[in-house]
């Protein structure tokens, strides 16, 4: 029997055992065939996860890098529409504050009465087309229309001293009894600008009055106010703290203050040293501060100086300079004279910003009507070679010491030497001492004019000796210090 005749004959003719054999077989190879259908299987999974990782995923981290970027573009463009608003409303504050500021400073220069400056200023400005710009503008225009020219004939003018900080002390010191008639105390200073502001008095300086041209001849400038005010002028001699008057209850020096002005240095009777208002710049500085309308133009006052001690509380002349064949043994030595000088010619310059003008006293406060022509070209060329260098611009004021003028009321005949020898110094106004209300004298190429004392003689002649030469611009009785020593003597 063939072998395909017994499988096909199988089911009936094979024995038990066979049987079992042949399906323990059968089983086998459906089991082999199952390992191979899970195996084929398991393999096309894996194949196919393959596949997936291969083609899917970079599909996916593309999609997630597209998705990342978008949103940073997202959040980049709200950070930059955030910042553009933070940006915006910043830009805006700034323009307000600035607008703000723009017109603060105009309001000053117009309440100082420039009004072309302040004009200019806001319509030279990135904010001239704003309504509120305009508006400022067209007042200061129609403020400017009712501008008068003050007659040049009636500006008067008074004159200090240092003032007195301690008058205890001054007025019990050596030299109390000259303190007391020409000299001021801070009170009454105080007093005296409360007094002419109330009046309507305004500073204005000599350049203010007249200028002079490059061929030397004299120009009247307009001074330009509103009806009701005055023009006048301040000056202060002596702005050097002499070595005598240490100790004695005034100022030592001046000095850079914490905001960078110029103020003054005080040593008080236990050597204590403290910065503030111990005289007439920074108490007028602080006093326009509040009052821009009391300065014309930004105007202060003049400053006269001697040389001999040199000048604001330095010792910057040569007779103090151990390297100069002029140096004087009998004055100490200032090893650090340099250094000194630049410290002047520092507060100079920020004094003439600030409006203040420089005049000379003469080097050694000489009577320089009473001298020979020889000892004022000495003393003159002393004060050119030690104090004008100091100052920032040639130095054009004269202000004759004790008022001593060099000729009568007359103007200064041609054959006048010492007219001649201060001209040629640069000189251009020449001041004096007069108790008049005022006292002018212009010339083709030089002004003169008087000077009014407002110190304790002058006052109390008015409080108790029946005078009245001070009336028109302060009440004595509101002014006079209690703590003065009377009477008063001259």
């Amino acid at each position: 029997m063939s072998e395909s005749n017994r499988n096909h004959m199988g089911s009936e003719f094979e024995t038990e055992e066979e049987r079992r054999a042949r399906i323990r077989r059968k089983k086998r190879k459906k089991e082999q065939q199952r390992k191979k259908a899970m195996l084929l299987t398991t393999l096309l999974v894996v194949l196919a996860v393959v596949l997936i990782v291969l083609i899917l995923i970079p599909k996916k981290k593309s999609d997630g890098d597209q998705k990342a970027a978008s949103s940073s573009a997202t959040s980049a463009a709200s950070s930059a529409e955030g910042s553009q608003g933070a940006s915006s409303s910043a830009s805006q504050a700034t323009q307000k504050t600035d607008m703000t500021t723009l017109l603060s400073n105009a309001d000053r220069l117009a309440k100082m009465y420039d009004y072309d400056k302040a004009i200019e200023m806001l319509q030279s400005s990135p904010y001239a087309s704003e309504t509120e710009v305009k508006a400022m503008v067209s007042t200061y225009e129609a403020d400017k229309a009712e501008l008068k020219d003050y007659d040049h004939s009636k500006i008067t003018h008074i004159f200090f001293h240092s003032l007195i900080v301690d008058n205890k002390i001054a007025f019990s010191s050596s030299n109390a009894s000259n303190y007391n008639s020409v000299m001021t105390t801070i009170p009454e200073f105080k007093e005296i600008l409360q007094e002419m502001y109330d009046k309507g008095y305004v500073l204005v300086t000599m350049h203010d009055i007249c200028t002079f041209d490059e061929s030397g001849a004299l120009h009247k400038n307009p001074i330009m106010l509103p009806p009701g005010k005055i023009p006048f002028v301040i000056s202060q001699d002596d702005v050097c703290y002499y070595e005598y008057m240490e100790g004695q209850g005034f100022a030592t020096r001046f000095v850079i203050g914490d905001d960078g002005r110029p103020t003054l240095e005080y040593k008080d009777k236990n050597g204590k040293v403290t910065t503030g208002d111990y005289d007439l710049v920074p108490i007028l500085d602080h006093f326009v501060d509040e009052h821009p309308d009391f300065s014309y133009k930004g105007s202060k006052a003049i400053l006269a100086f001697t040389g001999y001690n040199g000048i604001l509380g330095y010792r910057t002349d040569e007779t103090y300079d151990p390297n100069s064949p002029a140096y004087n043994p009998e004055k100490y030595r200032n090893e650090n004279i340099e250094n000194d000088k630049a410290m002047v010619k520092k507060l100079t310059q920020a004094l003439k910003e600030d409006g203040y003008e420089f005049a000379s006293h003469s080097w050694g406060h000489i009577r320089t009507g009473d001298c020979t022509v020889e000892r004022l070209k000495t003393d003159t060329d002393k004060w050119e070679r030690n104090v004008e260098p100091l100052l920032p611009d040639p130095c054009p004021i004269m202000i004759y010491p004790f008022g001593s003028d060099i000729g009568n009321w007359h103007p200064y005949a041609d054959d006048n030497e010492k007219f001649h020898i201060l001209y040629d110094a640069g000189f251009r106004y020449y001041l004096t001492v007069d108790s008049a209300q005022y006292w002018l004298q212009y010339n083709s190429n030089y002004m003169r004019g008087g000077r009014r004392n407002v110190d304790g003689y002058r006052m109390y002649q008015d409080l108790a000796g029946g005078q009245n030469k001070l009336g028109d611009i302060i009440d004595v009785k509101k002014v006079f210090d209690p703590d003065r020593p009377t009477p008063v003597e001259q």
